[in-house]
């Protein structure tokens, strides 16, 4: 039996991570969406697609949430996105309301799945979907991280002038303005990344990749990134579904790793079969560290803003 992955929320994101599995012929997909006609819609019109780009999978979309049953995996895109000037964290409220009740689907349909979550603010709203649906800590992972390295490497391949491939960089902490770069594990083909580049120069890419997203959204003025969010995404997917113990950095919840307890935080993890099979602890410098305790303070005030309601730290 093929594997099947279902996607909550057929916007940008969500349509987009359905057409990247497809390309690589990853699992049957499932598009489910509020407005049932969109999600249907785009399902068929990628299906249509599969003769002429040689995948061969069902691809359903429409607004039953039933349709999800027997998941391997449900990725959880759906909720408001950013506007020009705001934060992931001006969007808790409304969209902790939408997390709550698609997990809530989650826990009736596919029981055994893995979630996904890509919404934002990101590393809150994995925090809250792990406390509503009560599934073990290795089965609900926040995309945050892998997006984040992404990003990262291509402004860091372009200063250098090399290919993206040479990159390697892992990153901590909180998605987006949150995060920590670890310039001490930052090496381009093994090479220390500060034999290419002087510091203020890297301080400077390093802010730009803090605020990828932001850019974007500025640009376009109406919507956000999607193509590389929904990459990240299905990057993660794979290593799932093809058990390919990848080492990604991806927000999981800590229980005491980098003196982070009780919420959803960025670090390197071992991604397979069973969803985060091991956390990964690196040394640091005293300045990695003061990021990493000042970016985990942010995610828990942000976390806080839910307590009252979802009693998340109960």
């Amino acid at each position: 039996m093929r594997k099947k992955v279902s996607i909550i929320g057929a916007g940008f994101v969500g349509s987009t991570c359905a057409h990247w599995i497809a390309s690589k012929e990853l699992a049957d997909v499932v598009l489910i969406d509020i407005f049932g006609g969109v999600a249907k819609g785009k399902a068929l019109d990628l299906l249509q697609a599969g003769p002429v780009e040689g995948y061969d999978l069902d691809i359903t979309g429409g607004d039953d949430f039933a349709a999800m049953e027997g998941s391997d995996i449900v990725i959880l895109t759906s909720g408001a996105p950013r506007k020009p000037g705001m934060t992931r964290e001006d969007l808790v409220a409304v969209n902790a309301e939408i997390t709550a009740s698609n997990v809530e689907k989650i826990k009736q349909y596919a029981p055994n799945s893995i979630i996904l979550i890509v919404n934002n603010p990101m590393d809150t709203m994995a925090t809250l979907a792990w406390k509503v649906s009560g599934f073990p800590k290795n089965r609900v992972i926040g995309q945050g991280g892998v997006l984040d390295t992404a990003r990262y490497r291509t402004f860091l391949a372009k200063e250098i002038g090399c290919s993206v491939e040479d990159i390697q960089a892992m990153l901590l902490g909180g998605h987006g303005d949150e995060m920590v770069p670890l310039p001490s594990y930052t090496t381009v083909a093994g090479i220390p990344v500060t034999h290419f580049i002087p510091e203020d120069k890297l301080s400077a890419i390093v802010e730009r990749a803090k605020k990828g997203g932001a850019e974007i959204v500025a640009l376009l003025e109406k919507g956000s990134a999607y193509y590389a969010p929904a990459a990240a995404t299905v990057e993660m997917v794979e290593a799932i579904l093809k058990d390919k113990k990848r080492i990604l950095p991806c927000s999981c919840l800590l229980e005491g790793e980098y003196g982070v307890s009780g919420t959803f935080f960025g670090v390197p993890t071992l991604l397979g079969a069973g969803g985060i099979e091991k956390i990964i602890e690196v040394p640091l410098t005293d300045e990695e560290k003061a990021g990493v305790a000042k970016s985990a303070a942010l995610v828990r005030s942000s976390c806080d803003v839910l307590q009252e309601k979802y009693n998340i730290f109960g």
